[in-house]
């Protein structure tokens, strides 16, 4: 009886307990079943989008840190696709924004772009804290992004600069290599010293004549640094065999004095050639010369005459002088200024020249008329009013620059042309660019002289008056003040009329004769030019007269194109194999190459 009710017991417990856990799970199934056609797809797809989302943020996760394990890679795939060959600058960022701020960048196939959501209450909250973790994730890109910018210019500017001192490394290589075989005895030949000699010439040959890097090609670069490698080792062997500073430090002394002396040596022969070259007239200008001086003389008597004489001492005319012994140089000059003048017909040249060209420069402007303008050719040797004593005897320089009677004839302007106001000189070393009838209207206020200053500091012709006056002389530092301004010669408007009243002619002599009795000035026209014209002077627009196309002046373009005159002051002539390449073109467009005797005399462009 007791083990019934026992077993009945634990059957009615047994129940209730079934009961207890059946029914929720009843309960809650068919709950879920009158529920699923509407809520449960959407619960179901947004547990897809979650895990999706996830995957997603596991993904660039994955992608930022293999960024951070290797940046540079990225970085220099976009220099390698930009326009540049060098590194991206900052203003190159601003410039582009797609290199700063990308768009629509990708990496790996996966969208880094920001997507705004299109309404708050549709997400919930695990969306909420991906769309957050994926905008954190963004802008921790866009933010890194100028930095990896920075670290991809580093990568490429170190290995750039050191590329830029490879070949100075390969100097200091040899330098020091030349020094350790300075110690070894004279006479020996160990093993050292072949090994040395042998990595000397190494060197020597992968570097040959480049004097920086970017002269070198890239197999020459791998060539010399492995041929950097071996020296180094060679080096380190020499350093062993011979470890004392002090003798190093010596002969490394004497040799920096003997490679300075070598080189002022060059210095002071290479200044002279060139001084030499510009004294030199080319050989095509002799053969040139002489061609037109026979032909000159094969022409009949009456046509070797130039037409429109009646024009030479016409006041209301534009007068130029020019006084020269180049055919070449004055052809230049006269072409320029007739294709740039608005009246040529006004126009009158008188070229004053020596006896021995007189007849080649008759012979060149009468096959190769000046268009409508006139021209005079004269020789100096029929000024027999010329006293020569006072040009030839009172300077002595060995430059005929300086001698030459043509170059002083200058300051005797009002005897060459009585009948004459106004005139302008010019250079034969000039191109004229621009109409200078204008030089005519200026009001020179009762003075003689019409030039552009040269006073300015800074200026590439900047100068001084006591660079040419002897001013320690009491005469010259009680007359004339050192810091007055200074002029050009060059492009010069004289009134001739104000030259007669104040007899400046005299006073050149004056100054003439007391230069030769103690040094008042150096050589040349222009410091006894800044004397006769001391205080006689107009200042004229600095445009008129562009200086410093003869030599390394580091005159600007700009100043070039607005010039009316530019001046190839200096030795580097236009005309001879000096001269500076890049100025060149302004004078040889007004040369004609064409022309049978220039291409017989090989006269060439």
């Amino acid at each position: 009886m007791r083990l019934f009710r026992k077993c009945t017991r634990i059957f009615i417990i047994l129940c209730l307990f079934a009961v207890s856990v059946t029914t929720p799970i009843l309960l809650l199934s068919s709950h879920r079943l009158r529920h699923l056609g509407s809520d449960g797809s959407k619960e179901f797809v947004g547990d897809l989008s979650i895990i999706k989302q996830r995957l997603e943020v596991r993904a660039l996760n994955a992608v930022q840190q293999e960024e951070g394990r290797s940046v540079k890679e990225p970085i220099l795939d976009v220099y390698r696709d930009g326009d540049q060959s060098s590194a991206v600058s900052l203003d190159s960022i601003d410039k582009n924004d797609s290199v700063g701020k990308p768009e629509n960048a990708s990496l790996s196939g996966i969208d880094v772009t920001t997507h705004a959501p299109k309404k708050e209450s549709q997400q919930s909250l695990p969306e909420q804290k991906v769309a957050t973790t994926r905008e954190k994730l963004v802008l921790l890109q866009e933010k890194s992004r100028p930095e990896e910018v920075q670290r991809g210019q580093n990568v490429q500017s170190h290995p750039r600069r050191a590329l830029d001192e490879k070949v100075k490394e390969v100097k200091d290589q040899l330098i020091r290599a030349k020094a350790f075989l300075n110690f070894v005895p004279p006479g020996s030949n160990s093993n050292f010293v072949k090994e040395i000699k042998l990595r000397i010439k190494d060197l020597e040959r992968a570097v040959g004549e480049a004097t920086k890097d970017s002269d070198l090609s890239r197999s020459y670069v791998s060539r010399a640094i492995q041929k950097m490698k071996a020296m180094d080792s060679t080096l380190l062997k020499a350093s062993k065999l011979f470890p004392e500073c002090s003798a190093m430090v010596k002969k490394l002394r004497a040799m920096t004095y003997n490679a300075e002396e070598q080189l002022r040596s060059q210095k002071n022969q290479a200044s002279f050639l060139v001084n030499l070259a510009g004294r030199t007239t080319p050989k095509g200008l002799h053969c040139l010369s002489m061609r037109l001086t026979t032909e000159y003389f094969s022409l009949p008597p009456e046509e070797q005459e130039l037409p429109d004489q009646h024009k030479f001492q016409d006041p209301d005319l534009y007068h130029f002088a020019v006084f020269s012994d180049n055919v070449l140089a004055c052809s230049a000059v006269v072409n320029s200024t007739v294709s740039t003048a608005r009246v040529p017909e006004k126009i009158v040249f008188h070229i004053v020249t020596d006896s021995l060209n007189l007849p080649a420069m008759t012979m060149w402007f009468l096959s190769n008329p000046p268009g409508k303008a006139t021209i005079q050719i004269q020789s100096i040797d029929k000024f027999d009013w010329l006293s020569n004593k006072y040009i030839l005897q009172k300077q002595e320089s060995l430059d005929p620059r300086y001698t030459s009677p043509l170059n002083h004839l200058r300051f005797y302007l009002p005897d060459i042309f009585p009948s004459l106001n106004k005139i302008v000189l010019l250079d034969h070393d000039v191109v004229v660019k621009r109409d200078l009838t204008g030089l005519w209207r200026i009001n020179m206020k009762g003075k003689v002289n019409g030039a552009v200053e040269t006073c300015l500091e800074g200026e590439p012709t900047f100068r001084r008056m006591d660079m040419f006056i002897n001013f320690t002389d009491p005469l010259v530092a009680k007359r004339f003040d050192v810091k007055s301004c200074t002029w050009a010669f060059g492009m010069n408007i004289f009134d001739l009329q104000e030259w007669r009243k104040r007899n400046l002619t005299a006073l050149y002599h004056k100054y003439l004769e007391l230069g030769s009795d103690r040094p008042l000035m150096k050589a040349g026209t222009l410091p006894i030019g800044w004397m006769t014209f001391y205080k006689h002077t107009r200042a004229i627009d600095r445009r008129w007269h562009v200086l410093g196309l003869g030599y390394e002046s580091g005159v600007r373009l700009n100043e070039i194109e607005q010039a009316a005159v530019i001046h190839y002051d200096g030795v580097m002539k236009p005309w001879l194999e000096i001269g500076l390449q890049k100025f060149k073109p302004y004078w040889k467009k007004h040369v004609w190459y064409e022309h049978p005797y220039l291409q017989q005399c090989n006269i060439h462009e």
